[in-house]
C-alpha cells in the first residue's frame, strides 16, 4: 500500500501573478519616502488607507486565482480559518512585551506544510485579525498585514518540502524564524522611521538625500531602537519551534493529507452512466 504524502497548496500561473503584484506593490509603499523629495509631505499614516483598501482585493484575488488554478479548495480555506483564528489568539500571549510574539512560530510551520501561496494569505489574514482581537488597528496594519505574510511566505519557499524530515527540518524552520522574525522587524522599522522626526542626526530621516545615506542612518535607528525587540521575538520562535515543531508539523501533515488538498477530481461517465441504469430498471418494475 503507498504512503500518502501531504505536499503544499501549490501556486499555478494566475496565483502566482497576484502574489508577484501584491508584492510589488507592497515594496513600493514601505519603500517609496526614500525616493521623495522634502516637499512631498510623506506620511505613511496618509498613504495607509490607500494600502489597505489595495490589499484587501489583492488578497482576495491571491485566494480566488489559487482555487482557479485548483490548488485550494473549501476544506483548504477552511483550515485557513481555522489557523488565522488560532495565530490571532497567540499573539495576546505575549502581550507585546520585548518582542515576544508566540504566532510567529505557527506562521513558520504552516507556510512550511502548506506552501507560500497559502502561507502569504494565510499571514495577512492573520495579523488582520489579531489587530482586530487586541485593537491593534491603526496607520501600521496594512504594512504589518504584508510583512507577515512575506514571513509566512518565506517559510513555504524553504528547500525540501517533500523530502526533508525530522532534527534537521526543525533547525531549518528554526534559523528561518529566526532570521525572519529580524527581517519582518526591519521592514516594519521602515515603516516608523520616516514618520518619526526630532531624533539625532545620525537616526534621523532626512526626505530628499541620497538613497544610500538615508540607508546607514536607517541602521543606525534599527540597531539603536529595536534589536533588544527582535531578539526577542526570535529567540521565542526558535524555542518554541524546536519544543513543538515536530508535534505541530505531525499535526498539520496529517490534516493536510486527510483533507487530501492535492486529490485529483475525476468523472468516470461509464459509472454514472451504469447508475442511470438501474434507475431506469428500477422504475419501470415500479411501473408493472
Amino acid at each position: 500500500m503507498s504512503r500518502v504524502v501531504s505536499r503544499p497548496v501549490r501556486i499555478g500561473p494566475r496565483a502566482g501573478a497576484a502574489l508577484v503584484l501584491v508584492t510589488l506593490i507592497g515594496v513600493a509603499a514601505f519603500g517609496w519616502p526614500l525616493l521623495a523629495d522634502r516637499q512631498s509631505g510623506l506620511a505613511h499614516s496618509q498613504d495607509a488607507p490607500w494600502l489597505f483598501a489595495a490589499l484587501l482585493p489583492l488578497l482576495v484575488a491571491v485566494v480566488v486565482a489559487t482555487i482557479a488554478d485548483q490548488g485550494m479548495d473549501a476544506k483548504a480555506v477552511a483550515m485557513l480559518g481555522v489557523l488565522a483564528a488560532v495565530g490571532a489568539a497567540l499573539r495576546p500571549l505575549g502581550a507585546g512585551t520585548a518582542g515576544l510574539e508566540p504566532m510567529f512560530f505557527l506562521m513558520v510551520l504552516s507556510g512550511r506544510v502548506l506552501g507560500p501561496g497559502f502561507g502569504f494569505v494565510l499571514g495577512s489574514v492573520t495579523m488582520f485579525a489579531s489587530a482586530l482581537l487586541t485593537g491593534g488597528v491603526g496607520p501600521w496594519m496594512p504594512f504589518q498585514m504584508l510583512a507577515l505574510g512575506w514571513f509566512s511566505l518565506g517559510a513555504g519557499l524553504l528547500p525540501g518540502p517533500d523530502r526533508l524530515r525530522g532534527r534537521a527540518e526543525l533547525l531549518m524552520l528554526a534559523a528561518y524564524g529566526f532570521v525572519g522574525s529580524f527581517a519582518y522587524g526591519t521592514v516594519m522599522n521602515l515603516q516608523g522611521w520616516v514618520i518619526l522626526q526630532g531624533m539625532g542626526q545620525g537616526i534621523s530621516f532626512h526626505p530628499g538625500d541620497p538613497v544610500g545615506a538615508n540607508l546607514a542612518r536607517f541602521l543606525a535607528y534599527c540597531l539603536a531602537t529595536s534589536v533588544g525587540w527582535d531578539l526577542g521575538r526570535a529567540v521565542l520562535t526558535v524555542v518554541l519551534t524546536l519544543t513543538l515543531g515536530a508535534t505541530v508539523l505531525k499535526a498539520l501533515r496529517r490534516a493536510t493529507r486527510k483533507a487530501a488538498f492535492d486529490a485529483p477530481v475525476s468523472f468516470d461517465p461509464e459509472a454514472v452512466g451504469g447508475a442511470d441504469r438501474h434507475l431506469e430498471r428500477g422504475m419501470s418494475g415500479r411501473g408493472r
